[in-house]
């Protein structure tokens, strides 16, 4: 869902343009509000949810109100929490950043006017929204294929990520109880773990992004962390497989060293990569 997010910060004024001259065309909100908004409703097809505040105490004064029922549940909630969040215009408008709506569950901006010691919040779907004013083009098909791969795919690696984990614990405890340990036995499950872990930070950072949406405002730095915490657990398995090759090699079961210098210069090479990577990236944010 970054891209709706993208274009919404991309044509933010028009959007925000749009609603503000439709809502003044109004007048008075508070007006419709013996109507329920019906009229709002009208309007405003990718408008999902109205409700007022009292400017004054921050409590909330009437229901949720839907396009096709109401909520009475939410009313007399304190809403201090997001009035000290308000960053309310000369105009009297005020507008959030996108994010997930915990009473619809879809990806919505919160636009909010002040009027008479009141303030109405509106809720609109921020997809709905952007298809009227023809910033996007939505493909309802294809976007229910994308998010159900993404789903399943972070999923599945999850799953070897768990795997991989309990391999390493059995295995261990299996070697443990049968008093068989040795450099071989010990090293193995530390580097399926390790492994684990990664495959475990990748499928994290897939379901949250693409199918859960804990982040909504696409950061090249987090992307840039990510690849960064991904290539370091890389390195700390490669580094442990290096130790086993240069072990058994110490122990004579192996007596091919070359395979212990192809892997340091390996481990070598993607450090040298990695920290030049982090010096450009961390110089192009300066």
């Amino acid at each position: 869902m970054k891209e709706y997010i993208g274009a919404y910060f991309q044509g933010r004024e028009q959007v925000n343009g749009f609603i503000e001259d439709s809502v003044l065309n109004f007048g008075a909100l508070s007006a419709l509000e013996k109507e329920n908004f019906a009229s709002l409703f009208q309007i405003f097809k990718s408008l999902e949810l109205v409700y007022v505040v009292d400017a004054d105490t921050s409590i909330q004064s009437s229901p949720n109100i839907y396009p096709n029922r109401i909520d009475d549940t939410a009313k007399d909630i304190s809403r201090s929490y997001l009035l000290d969040r308000l960053e309310i215009k000369e105009n009297g408008f005020a507008f959030t950043a996108p994010y997930k709506s915990g009473a619809t569950q879809t990806l919505c901006i919160t636009v909010s006017k002040k009027e008479d010691g009141k303030i109405i919040f509106m809720d609109f779907d921020l997809k709905r929204l952007l298809e009227r004013l023809k910033l996007i083009e939505r493909h309802a098909t294809f976007d229910s294929v994308q998010l159900s791969f993404y789903l399943f795919t972070g999923a599945f690696m999850g799953i070897i990520a768990l795997a991989a984990v309990l391999y390493s614990l059995f295995d261990f405890a299996g070697n443990v109880m049968a008093l068989n340990l040795d450099i071989h036995t010990i090293f193995k499950p530390i580097i399926a773990a390790t492994l684990g872990l990664a495959i475990f930070d990748l499928s994290k950072t897939v379901l949250e992004q693409e199918v859960f949406y804990k982040s909504y405002v696409k950061n090249s730095k987090d992307e840039v962390k990510l690849l960064t915490k991904f290539l370091f657990t890389i390195l700390i398995a490669l580094a442990i497989e290096t130790l086993m090759v240069v072990f058994k090699i110490a122990m004579k079961e192996d007596g091919e060293m070359i395979n212990a210098l192809y892997l340091m210069g390996g481990i070598a090479l993607i450090i040298l990569s990695l920290a030049v990577f982090i010096y450009l990236t961390q110089r192009k944010s300066c």
